[in-house]
């Protein structure tokens, strides 16, 4: 979509601008004062001095410095030919308009620097269009690269009920595909540019998740495992984390713990009061050579040990996509499930790696989750670009970090059973989209990945929703909410949607200063008092937000939620240019790692920086 060059001041409105119209404000001389007032004030508006030859200092600028601003304003309705940008445009226009009454703003300095700060609104905005242009032409060329490819060395994956392992899903007619050259590139069939990318493996692949279903049918059928143990990190954590304690309310064949972290208070914590001989320990690790989950398996293993578990190892089960490395740990061939190395932890939540999800909710449960993944491949694949909900908010995230330079979003579930979408989200986004580089290794050139944080509602709004605000620069948020809950208080539920939509409304409205100013003289009979906690009491608004409402917190809900994030992050991956599936900063530290373990273990002199060198020494004599 092409867009005009807008117009210079100089330009335009040319007539208006030779008028000899000439207006004089004026400037209390009073000391301590100094207000500037419009000219049509008899008295100033902040200490009441009477308009006098002793008490004013005149201000004269043409009529010309005022229509900087309302050109700016023409410039919204005949430069920017995108429906969707009017409630935007016409809400800048009314603020143009209200900047031009208001007493503050009366001198041509004043002026000339609201008319800037304008312009550079204008510029913002042709960027957004640009970039949503820009979004259809890449994504448009990676469908053809992939046509036009030599035959791809594998897909990522192809199946049946839904769900998503790795960066698309073939089985739909969307595909990832790893070429020799080991870059992972997804193309968007809502262009409808291609068919359906069919691999060889695809039977082993749902032969795999077969034998998870299976496996869990037994397991109930024996009555078996009251009790399971997760030991996994990231990717291989965070997802069945987040599903089972988001669904458990509809109750749980099975207590599932996990312990992800190094630190053995993890695992000591999470065995706590388990029954060691009615408990699955599962070890969840893509290459079965990552620290956390294999040290954290020791540990389970000893425990089982001393429980007097007689054979320990079969209630041991492997999810990894090295099984020699599996099978060499003693683990039984029929208790190793595969996952394959061309998908990302991050995104294997609904491989194997969901075995925890089926155990404690059932297999059921399981697939209404896949299928709920699948419905929002279909729309994804086939909605249009305006309705596309993954490619909207993708655009909205580029546009929040490269074009107006905010450093972090903010997503706040108002449903406490949500609690783990942060963390999740966190993994996702910032593993997948904080890159230097564009995929062909040239600077990426613009900001990229925006740091994740946040915390389910209400309790958000009385820890940093004061500083979303306030603060100068804030950050977006993506707000997401329930229709209808899962218990029966249903006026807690109403206050819960009510503190929702405000805060989103104060983001967006926020306060001036007039509103203020007339909120605080009501209660306070000093102005000068009102006048100052009226400034304090101002909100900047216009703060972006997104609002994801689900109809009602289920399996089939929550994995389209999850499938729209990870679809967004392949959007915003394809615009930036970046590979959104690597992630060499995480290889670099564990690297790092290794080396300073075998330091600690041997104290040896190496190319270490000097706080680093300083710690191991000082660590190692203590030891």
């Amino acid at each position: 979509m092409a867009t005009q060059a807008i117009p210079s001041p100089a330009a335009s409105s040319d007539r208006r601008r030779t008028e000899p119209t000439r207006f004089v404000d004026w400037q209390c001389s009073v000391a301590k004062c100094g207000a500037i007032n419009a000219n049509s004030r008899e008295s100033c508006r902040m200490c009441g001095q009477a308009k006098s030859s002793g008490a004013q200092t005149p201000l004269p600028f043409t009529l010309a410095d005022i229509t900087l601003l309302s050109d700016i304003a023409e410039g919204f309705s005949t430069n920017l030919h995108d429906d969707r940008l009017d409630d935007l445009r016409k809400r800048m226009r009314e603020a143009i308009e209200a900047a031009i009454k208001n007493d503050n703003i009366v001198t041509v300095e004043g002026y000339r620097r609201e008319a800037e700060k304008l312009r550079g609104h204008i510029r913002d905005l042709e960027e957004i269009v640009r970039i949503r242009d820009l979004t259809m032409t890449r994504l448009l060329a990676q469908a053809d690269a992939m046509l036009a490819a030599p035959k791809p060395v594998g897909v990522t994956q192809i199946h049946d009920a839904g769900g998503f392992e790795g960066a698309m899903k073939a089985g739909i007619g969307t595909a990832s595909v790893r070429y020799p050259n080991g870059l992972v590139i997804g193309a968007i069939v809502a262009l409808n540019a291609m068919g359906e990318v069919r691999d060889p493996r695809t039977g082993e692949l749902l032969a795999e998740r077969e034998r998870l279903r299976e496996f869990v049918r037994e397991a109930d059928a024996a009555d078996r495992y009251g009790y399971v143990l997760h030991l996994g990190i990231g990717g291989s954590d965070w997802g069945p984390r987040l599903v089972t304690r988001a669904l458990r309310h509809g109750g749980a064949k099975r207590e599932v713990r996990f312990a992800s972290n190094v630190d053995s208070h993890s695992v000591a914590d999470a065995m706590s009061r388990l029954d060691p001989h009615d408990t699955l320990v599962i070890v969840a690790s893509k290459s079965f050579t990552t620290t956390e989950p294999l040290a954290n398996a020791e540990v389970a293993m000893n425990w089982l040990r001393e429980a007097g578990v007689a054979d320990p190892i079969k209630q041991v089960v492997a999810i990894t996509s090295n099984v020699e490395a599996a099978l060499n740990l003693g683990i039984l061939p029929d208790h190793i499930f595969q996952i394959w190395d061309w998908v990302g932890g991050r995104y294997s939540l609904w491989s194997a790696i969901g075995l925890p999800i089926a155990l404690a909710l059932g297999n059921d449960a399981f697939d209404q989750l896949l299928a709920g993944a699948a419905a929002m491949d279909e729309h994804f694949r086939t909605a249009p670009i305006v309705e596309n909900a993954p490619v909207q908010l993708a655009l909205a995230g580029v546009v929040n970090r490269s074009v107006l330079g905010y450093d972090s979003m903010v997503i706040a579930p108002y449903d406490s059973r949500l609690y783990h979408i942060v963390p999740w989200a966190q993994q996702l986004e910032m593993e997948s989209l904080g890159k230097v580089a564009t995929a062909d290794g040239s600077p990426a050139g613009v900001p990229t990945g925006a740091a994740i944080w946040g915390m389910s509602g209400t309790d958000c709004q009385h820890t940093f929703f004061q500083w979303l605000h306030q603060d100068t620069m804030g950050a977006p948020v993506d707000f997401i909410l329930c229709e209808q809950p899962n218990h029966d208080y249903a006026r807690h539920h109403e206050l819960l949607i009510a503190n929702c939509l405000a805060q989103r409304s104060a983001l967006l409205r926020g306060k001036s200063f007039d509103e203020a100013l007339a909120e605080t003289s009501a209660t306070e009979r000093d102005p000068a008092r009102a006048r100052l906690l009226a400034q304090h009491r101002v909100h900047p608004g216009g703060r972006p937000s997104s609002l994801i409402v689900l109809p009602r917190l289920e399996a089939y809900t929550l994995g389209a939620l999850l499938a729209l994030y990870e679809h967004k992050v392949f959007v915003q991956g394809v615009i930036w240019g970046i590979n959104p599936f690597d992630q060499w900063g995480v290889e670099f530290g564990k690297v790092l790692a290794k080396n300073i373990m075998r330091e600690l273990d041997s104290p040896q002199t190496s190319q270490q920086d000097p706080s680093t060198r300083f710690w191991i020494d000082a660590i190692s004599r203590r030891h």
